[in-house]
């Protein structure tokens, strides 16, 4: 069988998969709830975790090369005591929150396996008296057990596989991966495969969450670094053809797609520069890329790292594949993202170690617990609500309006601390405190504060929508004077319906972000740096007293919070959604694609480590070889510009109506959202009509 075959194969399989832990979570409430209460929650935790993988189903499906997956659902019976017992658990552990935003250590899972890492913890508990910090090592000891007997599961199950197989070439795959599941996670890797299979084997056993019963989203870091030394070693042993590793990736990205559920976002990244100031641009960060073309599905969700100095093929080839209609890469400032980790205190090797944890967002890699879009913040109804007051002039209305964001942080920074100092209380995660610096050497819990970084990270929403509005308050009322502040509100209250001249007036004769008009623009720069300066104000901390780091996209909240928000003085109607990440409005860039890149790089993205989306769509229908060109010298001018990251769409608007009126034909048609992709068919029809309503560039 063709790699071609296998992999069409797998992606059908992958394309709606039923993902879930939930099987697992309930084997492990029913061991968890069984055991008396007088035990520390440490060893309650590693007794039912260990239970819950004795248990686990083992399944090897046909074709894979890369294995570990888990989606047996619930019958209604088990759904039921899965409920009951969750909110058992739930009465005496805090589940609010987030998790899994982040990368784990892949290079201490390669280098030293579960073994090794066991055996440090075995160092700790020599010398270690206090009570505490013995338990909590005991505990990841004793999951590390539990991983291990879990992989050799898969061993045998691939070796009971490969003796009744009857196909010789299935066969000595299914030999192969027995030997490789017997030695990783377990071991240090020796291999390409066995590193591969050893980092999506811990990544999909920690996508079992206990005490937190949600789909996890960790990403795989920088496979084009950490993986690098076991293709280029088997290279040139004669173990390994460049065509077998690309096999080998594209089965990893596939089986992203089995533990994590479409709607939310999670791949790797490639590129950019090492620890140590080199430009990563190897073989394997054009495979990492190549693997968006070869399996078409809405994962992984690859970023390149773009920094000056990378080779132009390396570019091109991304380019190259934004032209085939695929959402994927998003093309990352890898300059920009660095200056701004150090501006929150990570050394310059750490700075250039950071993943984007799931659309944007970014964190440093194998050291954070850190919450993104925490809260989402709706600047469009914080406007609306200043509003309720007539104020002197202009100025005084902007000074409120900006009084009221610092008020609305202070609140939602408390609620958000209160919620981690209740998680630090009464939850723990021993395997993942396993991976992440500094865990073990603190001899504390990830959940209590042992990862070097804590952050929160608040995303403002519909920023565009709120400069846009300003600008029209600014003129329409206090410099024109066309209507006066009780009008306008009235007007807003009433969704224009008595007056649409007005809107249409607001939306369509005024200037708007997005067409390199300063006067406009200038307001995207005023509140980015009073967002940037209030978050200032929470210097960096522990756990639940942690800095502020800001971001502007918005996931699906643009559609989300757009509904929920009235008419705005933009001229946009109630209901309808923001703009969709840190770039102008729907439909309202109209000078072209420059004039857009233009104004939105005219603020200052580097403190913005919380995530900036720029989205921009072009038509397929009129792309050549040179539009794959014009693309790419404005993306260069946008990163030039100090952009942070931009995302693309090669589609057509004909494609997407077709789309909606025969889903079935397109189940794997993927778009680019708010900073993550996903399937066009299965997104709400107000967000498809969304989708739909952005300006669609010609070049």
């Amino acid at each position: 069988m063709d790699a071609v075959t296998r992999i069409e194969r797998l992606r059908e399989d992958a394309l709606y998969p039923a993902v879930g832990f939930h099987l697992w979570n309930l084997r492990f409430n029913r061991c968890f709830l069984s055991l008396d209460t007088a035990l520390p929650l440490e060893e309650r935790y590693a007794q039912a975790y260990a239970a819950a993988l004795a248990q686990a189903e083992v399944s090897i499906s046909p074709d894979e090369l890369i294995v570990g997956k888990a989606d047996t659902p619930l019958t209604e019976e088990q759904l039921a005591e899965f409920l009951e017992t969750t909110a058992a658990i739930a009465a005496h552990h805090c589940i609010d929150g987030q998790d899994s935003h982040m990368t784990i250590d892949y290079d201490l899972v390669l280098s030293q396996g579960i073994y090794g890492i066991m055996a440090d913890i075995d160092r700790h508990l020599a010398t270690e008296t206090d009570t505490k910090k013995v338990r909590f090592y005991r505990g990841c000891r004793a999951c590390l057990e539990a991983m291990a007997a879990f992989a050799d599961r898969y061993a045998q199950e691939a070796a009971t596989l490969a003796a009744a197989e009857t196909d010789a070439r299935r066969k000595a795959e299914l030999a192969a991966l027995a030997d490789i599941c017997a030695r990783v996670p377990r071991y240090p890797a020796r291999t390409f495969h066995e590193a591969v299979q050893a980092v999506h084997f811990v990544t999909f056993v920690l996508s079992f969450l206990p005490l937190k019963h949600t789909f996890t989203q960790y990403q795989l870091g920088h496979p084009d670094r950490y993986l690098y030394p076991y293709y280029q070693a088997d290279i040139t042993a004669g173990r390994l053809t460049p065509d077998f590793a690309q096999l080998l990736l594209d089965c990893l990205a596939i089986q992203i797609n089995r533990r994590v559920p479409h709607g939310l976002s999670c791949g790797y990244m490639v590129g950019g520069r090492d620890g140590n100031g080199n430009v990563v641009a190897n073989e394997l960060t054009v495979m990492g890329m190549q693997v968006i073309d070869d399996i078409r599905l809405v994962y992984p969700s690859v970023g390149l790292c773009y920094t000056d100095g990378m080779p132009d093929h390396i570019l091109d080839t991304a380019c190259t594949i934004l032209s085939h209609g695929r959402s994927h890469p998003a093309i990352f400032n890898d300059d920009v993202i660095a200056a701004g980790l150090k501006t929150y205190g990570l050394s310059e090797q750490e700075a250039h170690n950071y993943i984007h944890s799931t659309c944007v967002e970014i964190t440093p890699v194998a050291a954070s617990n850190v919450w993104v879009a925490s809260p989402y913040v709706n600047m469009p109804q914080l406007l609306l609500d200043t509003l309720r007051e007539d104020y002197a002039d202009f100025e005084s209305l902007k000074a409120a309006y900006f009084a009221r964001l610092d008020a609305h942080i202070d609140t939602t920074t408390e609620d958000y601390r209160r919620m981690r100092r209740a998680r630090r209380d009464s939850n723990i995660n021993p395997p993942l405190s396993c991976f992440v610096n500094d865990c073990l050497e603190k001899g504390v819990d990830i959940e209590q504060g042992g990862a070097r970084y804590n952050w929160i990270m608040p995303s403002f929403v519909g920023v565009g929508n709120a400069a846009d509005s300003l600008y029209a308050i600014r003129t329409a009322v206090f410099e024109e004077k066309r209507i006066t502040q009780a009008q306008l509100r009235t007007a807003l209250d009433d969704n224009f319906a008595n007056d649409e001249a007005l809107r249409l007036y607001l939306l369509n004769s005024l200037p708007k972000y997005g067409n390199d008009n300063d006067a406009v623009d200038g307001f995207v720069t005023d509140i980015v740096d009073r967002i940037v300066s209030s978050c200032r104000r929470y210097p960096n901390g522990v756990l639940d007293n942690s800095a502020l780091v800001p971001s502007v996209f918005c996931w699906i909240m643009h559609e989300r919070l757009g509904t929920e928000t009235g008419a705005t003085p933009d001229g946009r109607p109630a209901g309808f959604p923001f703009g969709d990440g840190s770039g102008p409005c729907q439909g309202r860039e109209r000078c072209g694609p420059t004039a857009s890149v233009l104004s939105s790089t005219k603020w200052s993205h580097k403190e913005l480590i919380g995530g900036v989306a720029v989205n921009m769509k072009f038509a397929k229908k009129t792309f050549t070889a040179d539009s794959g060109r014009i693309m790419r010298t404005i993306i260069e001018t946008y990163l030039k510009r100090g952009g942070f990251e931009m995302q693309i769409n090669v589609v057509d608007r004909d494609t997407l109506l077709a789309a909606q009126q025969s889903p079935e034909q397109y189940r794997d048609l993927v778009v680019r959202i708010g900073g993550y992709s996903d399937y066009f068919v299965t997104l709400s029809p107000a967000m498809q009509a969304e989708v739909l309503l952005r300006t669609e560039h010609e070049i």
